[in-house]
């Protein structure tokens, strides 16, 4: 070999040495991490903090994240909104029942609600399980802050809120402050100084400050305003057949997105239903979401004949302008929304009332 070859034979000799010693280091340091993560995961799923599969990592929304809005029953009656909280700061805090971390914060939540019931931010439990259980569980103690009740995980889902118990600071247009708090102590040290949330660093993220707000999002989160084209769809109907939002032109519509998992909207369907057979001046269109299955045995459960189509997921829902349910539109006989989305079963039933004003105008 010649001295060139030589050298050159000599230098891919070190460089494959040099990746090879860099290649196993990088290798043990991602295998301890990996080990760590994973001691880290087994122990909050231990404890009852973390739901079981969860990766940390993915745990919480980062900072200045704008969050959708929501409609959900309160324990004792009435649906609540986190737009209704817009301009003022609040505290979503979410529990379980059946969270023992989440029984150990209940004394000294309640304490701290009884030092300042008109405290800003405002703290609003968001909570699991059946209106019985919910009363039983926070019945020995007295909270005095709203207590809202998810069918399942919804909103937790959404929020990636899978571990109780489980805050975050949102500010006045709706996007989170600082990172989420999880556990009992750290939920308190956000309560009693939500100020050291909001200074904390955002590890790379905008400050709830600085993030657009829910006005400025790209995605419209409050619902379509009045006089609106109400965006046309073509959807699958329960009963195989395709369902058109121009195939109801003609007649003001009233147009409602539901959830065969969402408690308010199973009990405004049979109301929606008698509308639908005694009204002459008013269709009705239910957008049922997820399990084609689930919403066909809630529908004849409840012994619907009122038409209904289904979203797999929030798609239309997104073109709407709102993620949550029940919520409606009373759309006009040329397409255009009369009024502003209606939030809750009793906002939707309001909506209906408004059929004959409708009717009057299109016929003038």
């Amino acid at each position: 070999m010649s001295p060139v070859e030589i050298t050159l034979a000599v230098f891919l000799a070190v460089t494959l040495c040099g990746v090879a010693w860099f290649g196993y280091h990088l290798i043990t340091q991602n295998g301890r991490l990996m080990l760590r993560m994973e001691l880290l995961e087994r122990r909050l799923a231990e404890q009852g903090i973390l739901a079981e599969g969860v990766d940390p990592a993915t745990l919480g929304r980062p900072p200045g994240s704008v969050l959708n809005d929501f409609a959900l029953p309160i324990l004792g009656g009435g649906t609540m909104t986190l737009s209704q909280w817009r301009g003022r700061k609040v505290v979503l805090i979410f529990m379980s029942p059946h969270c023992k971390h989440s029984e150990t914060l209940l004394p000294d939540l309640a304490a701290w609600l009884a030092e300042g019931a008109e405290s800003d931010p405002a703290p609003v439990i968001i909570s699991t399980g059946s209106a019985e259980e919910n009363q039983r569980f926070f019945g020995e103690h007295r909270i005095t802050c709203p207590i809202l009740l998810q069918e399942e995980t919804e909103v937790a889902v959404l929020y990636q809120a899978m571990a109780t118990p489980m805050a975050y600071l949102v500010d006045e247009h709706g996007a989170t402050i600082g990172r989420a708090a999880v556990g009992p102590t750290a939920i308190l040290r956000l309560l009693r100084d939500p100020g050291r949330a909001e200074d904390a660093p955002s590890n790379g993220h905008s400050r709830a400050g600085s993030h657009p707000s829910l006005a400025s999002s790209r995605i419209n989160r409050d619902g379509l305003k009045a006089g609106t084209r109400a965006p046309e769809f073509i959807l699958p109907a329960l009963d195989g057949s395709e369902v058109t939002l121009s195939s109801f032109r003609g007649k003001p519509l009233l147009l409602v997105f539901s959830d065969p998992h969402c408690r308010p909207c199973n009990e405004l369907l049979p109301r929606l239903e008698e509308i639908h057979r005694k009204s002459t001046d008013l269709q009705v269109l239910v957008i049922g979401r997820g399990d084609a299955q689930a919403n066909r045995d809630k529908a004849q459960k409840l012994g619907l004949t009122l038409p209904m189509a289904l979203q797999r997921s929030w798609e239309i829902s997104r073109a709407y302008g709102m993620f949550a349910t029940p919520i409606g539109y009373l759309v006009g006989e040329d397409g255009v929304l009369v009024e502003n989305v209606a939030v809750g079963g009793n906002q939707i039933l309001a909506l209906a009332g408004t059929r004959r004003e409708v009717s009057v105008r299109a016929g003038s």
